[in-house]
């Protein structure tokens, strides 16, 4: 028996001929892609529970637990500054509490000799006068301790910041502006004044 092969049978001319379809050149074959996606690829990385999403929690957590501490810090602020103004204005109180004593302390003296002088005017009426004069001189002097001279110059220039003018006078003599009368005595510097001088000032005609 021959083993050669058959050759095929010619085919007329005009003939159709049924040919097997071709998978186009390039092109995946159907389902291939899905079935790809169902078997080889895993989670995205927008999958949830991701590393993105546990670390925009981590960063909230921090930013609230600085917002926190900021807060606390601005309550103990505030609370310190209360604190603070509280206890400047005790402090200042003292303070002026502790001056009034010291003045009035200063007083003291004038006041006890006022009663000894009037305890004595009824035995001896004369020496009451005398007795004024030095109590006045007392009183000068404790406020010039504290801080207020007595001022009363005349024939010195008006100075608006130690004198108040009180009247004007015609005085030949005297220059124009020129204090020629105190009719009441200040105390005090202009920096440090308990009251100004009245004073009346000259004028020509």
């Amino acid at each position: 028996m021959s083993t050669q092969p058959q050759q095929p049978e010619p085919v007329p001319e005009g003939a159709v001929t049924e040919q097997e379809p071709e998978q186009e050149q390039g092109l995946p074959a159907p389902g291939a892609a899905e079935a790809r996606g169902a078997v080889g690829e895993g989670p995205g990385p927008d999958a949830a529970g991701g590393p993105a999403v546990a670390a925009s929690g981590e960063a909230s957590g921090e930013q609230a637990a600085a917002l926190a501490e900021l807060e606390d810090r601005w309550r103990r602020a505030v609370a310190d500054l209360e604190n603070l103004r509280k206890r400047h204005a005790r402090e200042v109180e003292r303070e002026r509490a502790a001056e009034r004593a010291r003045t009035a302390a200063a007083l003291l003296p004038v006041i006890d000799n006022l009663e000894l002088a009037l305890s004595h005017a009824e035995s001896d009426p004369g020496s009451i006068v005398e007795g004024v004069k030095a109590i006045r001189e007392q009183a000068v002097n404790t406020l010039a301790q504290l801080g207020y001279e007595r001022q009363g110059e005349t024939g010195v220039p008006f100075d608006p910041a130690r004198h108040e003018v009180v009247g004007v006078v015609e005085d030949s003599e005297a220059e124009p502006g020129t204090v020629v009368q105190v009719l009441r005595p200040g105390y005090g510097d202009p920096g440090n004044q308990l009251r100004p001088v009245a004073v009346a000032v000259a004028r020509r005609e």
